[in-house]
């Protein structure tokens, strides 16, 4: 398994770099990992719905998949704010009949970078060679839908070690003191607060404090 090296959207090498998908062309619908721009998930899955409809071949691109789990944000104020968490940021999942048309559609959408697959050199040249999309297995398939549904939500904030933070509420209520380490996990970190003169290591939850600066 390999990943395509292409810019996102830069189609002027389509024909060189076409794979033999005439071949191997499956009118089975199967799942395909297909690698996106960062960021740009959201946009290639309705871009490429689109683009199904408006290329007649929605028959044959049945589902784009973004596979999620939840999790939570921590606002300023110390509120939860519920989201989504991608499981695999910078891929889309797409169940397909591959065969050329449908390749063409996939690969020259917007931000779409290359399928997942197995890298074919090329006869002549040093340039890199196209990629022949394979398709997931049904245990991988299975298994990375079981792990969206399942995963434990995350929380997510935004501190790190060496975070200057402000305590909003408890018994070190309006304390000062420095972030040492951060369990995401546990929605906990650990700071340092000046108490009687000396610096203490105490265990906050992420609700009770406020990043400074």
């Amino acid at each position: 398994m390999t990943f395509a090296t292409d810019e996102p959207g830069d189609s002027r090498r389509e024909e060189e770099a076409k794979p033999a998908i005439a071949d191997t062309a499956d009118r089975k619908p199967r799942w395909y990992a297909v690698q996106v721009a960062s960021g740009c998930e959201k946009r290639v899955k309705a871009d490429l719905e689109r683009r199904a409809q408006t290329f007649d071949v929605s028959e044959r691109i049945f589902q784009v998949e973004i596979p999620q789990s939840k999790a939570f944000k921590i606002r300023k104020d110390g509120s939860r704010q519920e989201t989504d968490e991608k499981v695999f940021p910078g891929y889309v999942l797409v169940k397909m009949a591959m065969d050329d048309e449908t390749w063409q559609v996939v690969k020259n959408t917007s931000h779409v970078i290359n399928f997942v697959g197995a890298e074919q050199k090329r006869g002549s040249g040093r340039g890199r060679g196209h990629v022949k999309p394979l398709p997931l297995s049904p245990p991988e398939v299975e298994r990375i839908f079981k792990q969206a549904q399942e995963q434990e939500p995350v929380v997510k904030i935004n501190l790190a070690a060496g975070d200057r933070i402000i305590v909003l509420t408890g018994p070190f209520k309006d304390f000062e003191g420095e972030v040492v380490e951060v369990s995401p996990e546990r929605s906990k970190l650990k700071a340092l607060l000046s108490i009687f003169g000396r610096d203490t290591p105490v265990e906050l939850e992420f609700n009770q404090v406020q990043k400074q600066g």
